[in-house]
């Protein structure tokens, strides 16, 4: 019966695991440091999701929404204009909806010389 339940419980959470679709890559990457800050961020995921928001914060300055209109449905590729702030630690935190319905979320950063 444990044997069975352990089963069961692997199979409920690696089908879990593949319905989300995490972020596979960005650019500019995670930690990089960079010359200058691109006109925009690109944010790459595995599968199809929908971005609800994305927020930039650099230095002292408060976080700033990006904008997120032109972008419509569940893609898998989000190119994102940014404004320079200047030098400095670039935050970026995102928030989204899976195809399946689960919210996801996460952060990279990078530096600006």
């Amino acid at each position: 019966m444990k044997q069975l339940l352990s089963i069961a419980m692997i199979g409920i959470w690696t089908s879990g695991a593949l319905a989300h679709s995490p972020l596979e890559g960005t650019t500019p990457a995670n930690e990089a440091t960079v010359a200058q800050l691109p006109s925009e961020i690109v944010m790459n995921f595995k599968g199809d999701i929908r971005l609800t928001r994305v927020g930039m914060t650099h230095a002292d300055h408060p976080s700033v929404d990006l904008d997120l209109d032109s972008f419509d449905g569940f893609i898998s590729s989000y190119a994102i204009p940014v404004q320079s702030l200047g030098a400095g630690l670039y935050v970026i935190e995102w928030r989204g909806l899976g195809t399946d319905g689960h919210t996801m979320n996460g952060s990279f950063s990078f530096t600006v010389e």
